[in-house]
């Protein structure tokens, strides 16, 4: 039979020791790719995920600036042809443009 618990059995000394546990990884200087998959407004420094870019028509050569996210079908402004068509997330460019992240 094992004696009764009353409060003068408990030992607190085990709780009381303090254990230093070194973390994992490094809170202040994550990696670029821990930052990437990130939500945005979770990252170290806060930063869409949005950019405009200048999409080249592969039939006329022009170039138009698009947003990434962009909900709506965008058209070339010479040749009238499709440059990127909307998603869920970012639009999907066409075959044969080609197109650069514009700087900020």
């Amino acid at each position: 039979m094992t004696p009764p618990l009353t409060p003068a059995s408990f030992s607190f000394r085990a709780s009381c020791e303090t254990i230093n546990m070194p973390l994992a990884k490094d809170l202040l200087h994550p990696t670029l790719e821990e930052e990437k998959r990130k939500h945005k407004k979770k990252r170290l420094v806060q930063s869409p995920n949005s950019y405009f870019m200048d999409v080249k028509c592969p039939g006329c050569y022009k170039i138009t600036t698009v947003f990434s996210h962009a909900q709506t079908v965008v058209l070339c402004v010479g040749c009238h042809t499709v440059l990127c068509q909307p998603t869920g997330g970012k639009a999907r460019l066409t075959e044969g443009c080609s197109f650069r992240r514009k700087a900020h």
